[in-house]
């Protein structure tokens, strides 16, 4: 199921909170969610991909959508900022080493 953890961006300071796991919001929404969070180049493609796929992109989604995102912004300059138990947990389940 999906956790909530938050994150801060390094420049801004402006808080958020990102989710990892399953995607209940994909499953109901599919290809709406990435358009909801502002990435309609992603969006776009999610729903090329779904009508290629006749829906087994939008069912496969629900596992990786919430890990994907997480992985964009956390590479786009934003950071963890929970406790430090919640940023392990979310290091572990993104795969995220510490260097």
């Amino acid at each position: 199921m999906a956790t909530e953890v938050s994150i801060k961006h390094r420049e801004s300071g402006l808080m958020k909170t990102g989710v990892y796991g399953f995607s209940w919001t994909y499953l109901f929404f599919g290809p709406l969610v990435p358009l909801f969070r502002g990435e309609i180049g992603i969006g776009v493609l999610h729903w090329i991909l779904t009508v290629l796929t006749a829906g087994l992109w939008w069912i496969a989604m629900v596992f990786m959508y919430n890990k994907q995102y997480m992985t964009r912004m956390l590479t786009s300059g934003w950071v963890l900022a929970g406790s430090e138990s919640d940023n392990a947990a979310a290091r572990a389940a993104l795969g995220i080493a510490i260097t």
